[in-house]
Formats: structure tokens, sequence, C-alpha cells
């Protein structure tokens, strides 16, 4: 086993370079609309993979692919191949063991319409776990790994939907949480939060990176330099580049258009 030194602002610890998720050729359509072209690439064991790139470039499309929500939605096709820890997604006869593995934050919070406590609980309950002080204990554990305890604790009774917009949010980890994933895909979760929950939440996922793999989509160019190890550039459905955070961030990428996004000149 190799590990890589982060050279990125989410210093952790070291992380694994064999890959968890292995792209090869991988398109997506929409209706005949492509939205990502022959885009191959592989994200590493326990590293933050930051994706960055304009509106409309298929950072979200590719993220959908990996969590196969393409299932969802008969207008997305998808071509190529996606294989996590060695095994192609399509291979997976019940989907739901395949997403059990996957956590996913979307942009905006999107709550159980259930108390705090049985947000967090759903999915284990779903797993079979039905003894009360077992459930206690992993509600309690998401919920602090997430930031959100000392906050929620006075009201697990309470409905989720009547937290603020920043602690829904983080209500969202903590019930991605509770799937004990192997991989948290995040999209753009910060559209809705403030700067203050923000920082909170980089923070939780800094220490999350020892434990799992995480796939951030960020339309902010700065947040994608504090928490990713590698940064991928996509660009009008096309992989520009891939590189070491901190290197794009130094001027030393490979490609124009990736320096000229970096910097604000477009986009």
């Amino acid at each position: 086993m190799v590990e890589a030194t982060v050279a990125s602002g989410g210093a952790g610890p070291a992380y694994d370079d064999s890959p968890v998720i292995e792209v090869r050729d991988l398109s997506i359509a929409y209706g005949g609309r492509r939205a990502l072209d022959n885009v191959t690439l592989e994200i590493h064991r326990h590293e933050i993979f930051g994706i960055i790139g304009p509106a409309n470039s298929g950072k979200t499309s590719f993220l959908r692919a990996l969590n196969r929500m393409d299932a969802f939605n008969p207008a997305m096709q998808v071509e190529g191949s996606i294989r996590i820890n060695g095994k192609n997604v399509n291979d997976w006869r019940n989907e739901y063991a395949l997403r059990r593995r996957i956590g996913v934050v979307f942009p905006l919070p999107v709550g159980l319409p259930l108390t705090v406590y049985e947000n967090v609980a759903f999915s284990p309950r779903l797993r079979g776990v039905r003894r009360r002080a077992q459930l206690d204990e992993v509600v309690e554990r998401c919920l602090r790994r997430a930031a959100l305890w000392d906050e929620v604790k006075d009201r697990l009774d309470s409905l989720g939907s009547l937290l603020s917009g920043g602690q829904q949010q983080r209500l969202t980890i903590a019930r991605a949480l509770s799937q004990e994933p192997e991989l948290l895909l995040l999209d753009e979760f910060s559209i809705a939060v403030d700067p203050v929950t923000t920082m909170r939440i980089e923070d939780v996922l800094k220490e999350l990176r020892s434990e799992l793999t995480i796939v951030l989509v960020t339309n902010l160019v700065q947040q994608a330099r504090r928490l990713a190890d590698r940064t991928a550039f996509f660009l009008m459905g096309e992989l520009v580049e891939i590189g070491d955070t901190e290197d794009l961030f130094a001027g030393e990428a490979r490609d124009e258009r990736t320096t000229g996004y970096i910097e604000g000149r477009y986009g």
C-alpha cells in the first residue's frame, strides 16, 4: 500500500493512493444533449477529491453517475464504466446496496419530514437496527461527527425542518453518515449556508477524510483550495486536467483554461 503526502489546505493523515473509484471513458447525455464527454480518472482512497468548473460543465452529472441516479432518469444516458472498489456499478443487482455505501449531500438541505432523531435513525432502522440503546448511540455519534450534537441534543424530538438552514445541512451530513458509507459525495453543499457554518462543515470534512473518501463539487475555487488533496477542472463537459490542488493554485496548471478559471478571468 502506497501513501501520498497531502499537499492541500485540508492537511490531515496521508491518503492511500490506491484507487477507490475508477472511471473509464465516461460520457453522459440527456436526450441527445451531451453533458460529459469521455472522462477517465481515478479517485484515491481517503482523499478529498475536488471538482471545479463553470455551470453546465458536467460536474453534477458526474456525481449522479457515481451513485447510479441515472436509474431514476430515463433521459440520462451513461456510457463507459465506473468501478468502485473494483466492482462495476452496473453489476450491483440491488441498487440500494450500492447506495448504502455512498452518502450524498445536495446543494440545498433535503430533510425527511421527521424529527431530528428519526432523520438520523432512518437508515440504521432500514438496516435492521432496532434496539433503542444502539440507535441512540448511532444518532449521537453521527450528530457529533457533523458538529451538530451540542446544538440539538435537547431538541431531538423536534422536527428537523424547524432547524436553521445551516443546521439542516449538517443534519443532512449526519443522516448521510448514518449509512456508514465508504464514499461521501457533496454537490455545492455551501450554496444555502452562511460563511460561519460553511467553515464548520469544512472542519468536519477534514476530520472525515481519515475515515472515508470524499468527492467535493464546489463552485467556490478557494473552498477547493482549502479542502481538496487533488482537484479536477471540468469545462463544457470536458475533463481539462487533474492536479495536486496546491500545484494548480500555485500557477502550475498545464492548461491555460484552468489557470484562467482559478484566477476568475471567466466562469
